[in-house]
């Protein structure tokens, strides 16, 4: 049996589009109501940089990262060049090569046109739903793509929302400068399982710090971040090789 597509049937491929639209609607919801906070947080900020709304909703239509799309408005801020906002977001972004890789083996023999669009909307969030929802075999691809275009519906909404609200706002109100912060200090703290992992946040500590110190520009972020992974990986290697 084939799809519409010519892409083989498989378990978890729902019988109806209501069907799986629903499914894909109850798992997505979570996600999206994340998103609403920290989409307007990211809306408001934007638009105290100096973004007008329009830019801040094509932002996130072609981009759809929300830690680049933070990173892009404080470097903008900052008087960044182009430049290193475009190596910056390639490099905090290329993890995304990892997921759609993980991704693409639950998607075998469908057509490009919907890798495309489905390869867009992946985000941290949506992958880890959508993987933890194909290794319990009762999903298909169109209830993932469902959850992916659905989160990619709030994050819009709510930057723009956010931008147009953002003239309203005065800089430094609820806490909005300390958005961008206060995110990543929260995915640091669940990315700390070991010591390994502890090492590598504060030899990037120390190598963002002394960078910015001494070497002129904006490269301090490429520059910590790269080598302090780096580091971090060849201390895990040597690590697992003593044990």
């Amino acid at each position: 049996m084939k799809t519409a597509d010519n892409a083989p049937a498989r378990k978890g491929d729902a019988p109806t589009a209501l069907t799986w639209f629903r499914e894909g609607a109850m798992t997505a919801w979570p996600i999206c109501f994340g998103y609403i906070p920290i989409g307007l947080a990211l809306g408001v900020l934007a638009s105290q940089a100096g973004l007008p709304a329009w830019a801040v909703t094509m932002m996130s239509v072609l981009v759809f990262a929300g830690s680049a799309q933070f990173i892009c408005v404080a470097m903008l801020a900052a008087g960044a060049s182009a430049g290193s906002i475009i190596f910056t977001t390639l490099a905090v972004n290329l993890r995304h090569f990892l997921m759609s890789s993980s991704l693409a083996v639950h998607l075998s023999g469908v057509r490009r046109l919907f890798l495309s669009f489905f390869a867009y909307g992946i985000t941290d969030e949506s992958f880890a739903v959508n993987m933890t929802r194909f290794r319990e075999g009762n999903w298909g691809r169109w209830q993932a793509i469902t959850v992916n275009q659905l989160a990619n519906l709030a994050w819009i909404t709510a930057t723009t929302c956010g931008a147009l609200l953002g003239q309203f706002i005065p800089v430094g109100a609820f806490g909005t400068d300390y958005a961008l912060t206060a995110m990543f200090l929260a995915l640091l703290i669940f990315q700390l399982h070991d010591i390994i992992f502890i090492l590598t946040g504060l030899i990037s500590l120390c190598i963002a710090v002394l960078w910015y110190l001494f070497i002129p520009g904006d490269s301090y972020i490429i520059g910590a971040s790269v080598t302090a992974a780096t580091i971090g990986y060849f201390l895990k290697r040597y690590r697992d090789k003593r044990r």
